[in-house]
C-alpha cells in the first residue's frame, strides 16, 4: 500500500503555438442546451486526463502529433458541440453555442525524454503535469472558453503523451472516453464512429412542473453561499500522494468487518475504509457531520427507465451522501461506514435522478455541501485502456490528478500485480496521519 508517484525527472518540453482545431467538415450552427444534470454548479470546473503511450515498431515513422490532430478534426464532425462555447441563460441555464468556427484548443509539443525514463509504475501525482498539459492563458474559464484542450507531447523514443483538459459540464468520464475512442477509430481509418454520439440532453432535464421527491443531503440549502470550501485547510498547503491496493490489501481491509458481516462490493469496502481514515486524519470535531459522496452512474440496465441510449455522452451520474458524525465514524467499526454507504447508494433510482434535475431548477443549480465532504468516483470500468491510436493500449490512462475533496479509482499495475490506484490530496500533517490510519487497516 506504500504511497508512490511518478518520479521527478529533469527534461525539457518544447511547446508549439496553441491552435484551434475545428471540425474537418461543415457542422450545424445551433444552440444546444445542456441537461439539468450537466449544468449544476458542482460540475463547473476543468478536469485533466492523461495517457502515456510507449513507442511501437509497427508505426515507426508515424508522427503521433499529426495522427491525433487529424483524428481530432474528423471526430469533431460527429461531436461538434465539443468545438462550441458555453453561454449562460435565464436561471443560469448553460447552452452550447455551436458556431462551427472556433474549435478545440490543440498544442503540439516535444520532450527530450524516453518513455522508459518514467520508470516501471506510472501513476499520479505527475510532477511535470504542467509541462504535458500547458494552461493557455485565458482558456480555462467556463463561459466563452474552449470546452476541450488537448496536448500531444512526442517523446524522443517514438512514444507520446496525450493530455487533455475538459470542461466537466459538457460530459463525464464515460463521455470523453467515447469521444477519444472515436478519435482512435478515425486514426485507424474509420469513416464513422462505431458508437454514434447521442446528444439528447433533454432526457435528464427537469420535469414540468419540477418537484423534489427525494432527500438530497448532498446539496446546500438555498440560503447557503455557493462559495466552494476545502474542508477548512488552505488548499495551498495540500499535497497529493497515490495509494495502490492489490488483492492482499483488499483482503486485509475486509478482515476489519465484523464476523458474518453481509458481503459488500470492493468499491464500497475500500471507499468506507478511506472515508474512515481520512476523517480521522483531518481531526474533525466529533460532532461535525462528515459526508461521503459516491458517484452512481445512470447508464446501464439498473436505470434503463431513464432512457439513456448507447452513445449518450453527457453527465449521467448522481452522488448520494452517506452522513455520520465524525466521532461516530471514527469510533465504530468499518462495518458502520459500509452500512451507511450501502444505504445511501441503494436510495438512487430513476426517481432520484429526476428529483436531482428538478432540484437544480427549483433551487437555482446549487453547489454540493462543502464542509466535511469527500467524493470518490470509480473510474476502473470507463474504458481508458481502449483508447488506442495504433501505438497500443496506454501504459497509464485516466485522471491526471485528485482534488482536495475528490479522489478517483483507476486501474493500475504494481510490480505485475493488478489493482486500483487512488490519488489522495490532504494537508501534509493530515497526510501523515492518514497513512498511519491506513497502515492499521492493511496490517
Amino acid at each position: 500500500m506504500s504511497p508512490a508517484s511518478s518520479p521527478s525527472l529533469l527534461f525539457h518540453v518544447k511547446h508549439g503555438v496553441p491552435k484551434m482545431i475545428a471540425p474537418a467538415s461543415p457542422t450545424p450552427r445551433e444552440l444546444k442546451p445542456l441537461s439539468d444534470i450537466d449544468d449544476q454548479e458542482g460540475l463547473r470546473f476543468q478536469i485533466p486526463f492523461i495517457f502515456f503511450y510507449k513507442s511501437n515498431p509497427s508505426v515507426e515513422g508515424s508522427d503521433p502529433i499529426s495522427v491525433v490532430r487529424e483524428a481530432l478534426g474528423k471526430a469533431l464532425v460527429y461531436y461538434y458541440p465539443l468545438a462550441g462555447r458555453l453561454k449562460e441563460g435565464p436561471n443560469r441555464k448553460l447552452v452550447v453555442d455551436c458556431t462551427g468556427e472556433l474549435g478545440v484548443l490543440f498544442i503540439a509539443a516535444t520532450a527530450d525524454i524516453r518513455f522508459e525514463q518514467f520508470g516501471g509504475s506510472i501513476r499520479p501525482p505527475f510532477p511535470n503535469l504542467d509541462e504535458f498539459l500547458y494552461n493557455v492563458p485565458g482558456s480555462d474559464g467556463i463561459l466563452g472558453c474552449p470546452l476541450l484542450l488537448i496536448q500531444v507531447t512526442r517523446l524522443s523514443c517514438g512514444g507520446f503523451i496525450l493530455a487533455l483538459r475538459l470542461n466537466h459540464t459538457i460530459c463525464d468520464a464515460f463521455g470523453i472516453v467515447q469521444f477519444l475512442k472515436t478519435m482512435s477509430e478515425m486514426a485507424k481509418g474509420a469513416k464513422f464512429p462505431s458508437i454514434p454520439p447521442v446528444w439528447q440532453r433533454e432526457l435528464l432535464n427537469a420535469r414540468t412542473p419540477p418537484r423534489i421527491t427525494c432527500s438530497h443531503q448532498e446539496y446546500q440549502d438555498p440560503t447557503t453561499s455557493t462559495t466552494p470550501s476545502s474542508n477548512g485547510p488552505n488548499t495551498a498547503n495540500f499535497i497529493q500522494r497515490s495509494f495502490f491496493f492489490g488483492p492482499n490489501e483488499i483482503k486485509a481491509i475486509r478482515r476489519h468487518l465484523p464476523p458474518n458481516f453481509p458481503r459488500c462490493s470492493q468499491f464500497v469496502l475500500l471507499t468506507a475504509c478511506l472515508w474512515k481514515c481520512r476523517t480521522s486524519a483531518l481531526e474533525f470535531d466529533p460532532e461535525q457531520d462528515v459526508l461521503m459522496f459516491s458517484l452512481v452512474n445512470a447508464r446501464g440496465k439498473s436505470f434503463g427507465a431513464l432512457g439513456l441510449p448507447s452513445g449518450y455522452y453527457g453527465n449521467a451520474f448522481a452522488y448520494p451522501a452517506a452522513v455520520a458524525k465524525a466521532g461516530d465514524l471514527c469510533r465504530n467499526s468499518l462495518g458502520f461506514a459500509v452500512e451507511l454507504m450501502k444505504k445511501a447508494i441503494a436510495e438512487v433510482s430513476e426517481e432520484y435522478f429526476r428529483s436531482v434535475a428538478d432540484l437544480m431548477v427549483i433551487r437555482g443549480r446549487p453547489l454540493y455541501k462543502t464542509v466535511g465532504i469527500f467524493f470518490v468516483s470509480d473510474n476502473r470500468h470507463v474504458g481508458y485502456e481502449e483508447v488506442d491510436f495504433e501505438w497500443g493500449s496506454p501504459e497509464y490512462a485516466g485522471l491526471a490528478t485528485s482534488f482536495p475533496v475528490i479522489s478517483f479509482y483507476m486501474r493500475c499495475k504494481s510490480e505485475g500485480e493488478e489493482g486500483v490506484v487512488v490519488p489522495i490530496s490532504l494537508p501534509l500533517v493530515a497526510m501523515e496521519r492518514f497513512q498511519q490510519e491506513l497502515e492499521k487497516m492493511i496490517t
